[in-house]
């Protein structure tokens, strides 16, 4: 598999230079995306990046899909979200990665409804790590309470 930029936010996320990164999870790292398409959008990549979700053996595969569901889960929480949509595409970035993207009430009627992809990218605002900071440290906050109240006891 040729290098894609998930490799590379992968191994940013490993050195400490991404700021987008959140946590650390079983499977891979939690980011927020960029742009915030919505407030709390993040995307989960897969440690050691492989090249799709088919890729993974059964037990790796049902790690992330069940890490992609927690984010869900954590996501909906922090962001009071009427819900969150998943997708895994793999068209643009040939390499697995799962979208975590909450959806509110208050989006525009002739947008609440469709996917994600029908936003206009570009007037979304970019990541800021002063501006999103208390979003992505409330995010990893809950992550935590979740992992802890998950662990066998």
């Amino acid at each position: 598999m040729s290098e894609t930029l998930i490799h590379r936010y992968v191994a940013e996320a490993e050195d400490g230079s991404l700021p987008r990164a959140i946590a650390k999870m079983a499977s891979g790292w939690l980011c927020l995306g960029d742009p915030q398409v919505q407030e709390g959008y993040c995307v989960l990549y897969p440690d050691p990046v492989v090249p799709h979700l088919n890729a993974l053996e059964e037990g790796a595969r049902a790690q992330f899909l069940s890490d992609m569901a927690l984010a869900g889960d954590v996501v909906l929480e922090v962001t009071n979200a009427v819900r969150i949509n998943y997708e895994i595409l793999g068209n643009q970035e040939p390499a697995l990665h799962a979208h975590i993207i909450p959806r509110f009430d208050d989006e525009d009627p002739s947008l609440r409804s469709k996917p994600i992809w029908s936003y206009d990218w570009g007037k979304a605002p970019s990541f800021g790590m002063e501006r999103h900071a208390e979003l992505r440290i409330a995010i990893a906050d809950a992550l935590r309470r979740h992992l802890k109240t998950d662990e066998p006891g």
